[in-house]
């Protein structure tokens, strides 16, 4: 299998997978953990566990991850995949996140098409839906000191967040109205304010 390059001399060498294996492997085992809750595994497996990507990393790659078409934690793969191994690693890495989830998805497709008429298992997937939010908002409450060091500040930041947030859940809006939208004025913001830090007006 190949093996990513070796850091110029003099750098140290920062984690990474070790070959398509690992990198396939990894991403199978974080896939069958991520059920309903996939966020809080994914940032604990590649920030705090692996280290493949520092906190600021991952907040800025699962924010493109989330508005390109397709699961996002598929499409962080992919980019995570590209990275260390390019095109190959890319379709390793979609592979694992897909290959062994995918043969448990039918074998629970074809129970609940047997069961779902129990009251029991309608509960029972109410609970795991509130089980995934809480997972979910803990993960992001986790993420919010990387918020620090971005050009807009945390209180810039945080005001995009509640803007969003009355816009999908209060207003209702479409949620690609809403990306395109206050997605293009972070960007806007951002850009104008990495100008006025370099000296240079916008």
């Amino acid at each position: 299998m190949t093996s990513p390059p070796a850091p110029p001399a003099g750098e140290t060498r920062r984690p990474q997978p070790e070959s398509l294996t690992d990198l396939f492997l990894s991403l199978t085992f974080l896939a069958l953990q991520g059920f309903g809750g996939v966020l809080a595994v994914v940032q604990r497996e590649l920030v705090e566990r692996k280290r493949w990507m520092t906190r600021e990393e991952f907040v800025e790659e699962w924010a493109v991850a989330q508005i390109m078409p397709g699961p996002n934690v598929v499409n962080l793969a992919l980019m995570i995949g590209s990275r260390y191994f390019g095109l190959r690693g890319a379709i390793v890495a979609l592979a694992g996140m897909l290959a062994a989830p995918l043969v448990v998805v039918l074998a629970l497709a074809l129970l609940h098409a047997r069961f779902a008429d129990h009251p029991q298992l309608a509960g029972a997937l109410r609970g795991m839906g509130a089980v995934a939010a809480g997972l979910i908002t803990a993960t992001g409450l986790k993420l919010v000191p990387a918020l620090r060091k971005h050009p807009l500040g945390t209180p810039g930041c945080f005001a995009l967040g509640a803007a969003s947030f009355i816009g999908i859940a209060l207003l209702r809006w479409p949620l690609l109205w809403v990306l395109l939208g206050l997605g293009s004025v972070g960007c806007w913001l951002t850009w104008r304010r990495l100008g006025s830090l370099e000296g240079a007006p916008r």
